[in-house]
């Protein structure tokens, strides 16, 4: 959603404790053989209207707004994304810079 990718975390959580004192992160999919790397930076989301937009999202999936759980949310935009297809890696490896 806009041109990043959003997710929640627990502010005490190890991933909320390493993105406050980095905020560099990596995001990845969870099929190896198609696999999609994005690298950027993690910023915690405070402005409303992103917030409902994803609220709205998060809602038709999970069934629950992930406003109420009180942790904070996080938009990466990538800076460089990787992808590949494991049995052509060597002719579909690709790497963007943004």
């Amino acid at each position: 959603m806009d041109d990043g990718f959003y997710f929640s975390t627990g502010r005490k959580s190890r991933k909320g404790q390493n993105l406050a004192a980095n905020p560099a992160c990596t995001v990845t999919n969870d099929d190896g053989e198609e696999a999609v790397i994005i690298e950027g930076r993690a910023e915690e989301v405070t402005n409303a209207p992103p917030l409902a937009r994803f609220a709205a999202s998060y809602m038709k999936k999970y069934k629950m707004d992930p406003r109420g759980m009180g942790e904070p949310i996080f938009l990466v935009r990538p800076k460089t994304v990787f992808g590949f297809i494991e049995k052509s890696f060597s002719e579909s490896a690709t790497r963007w810079k943004f």
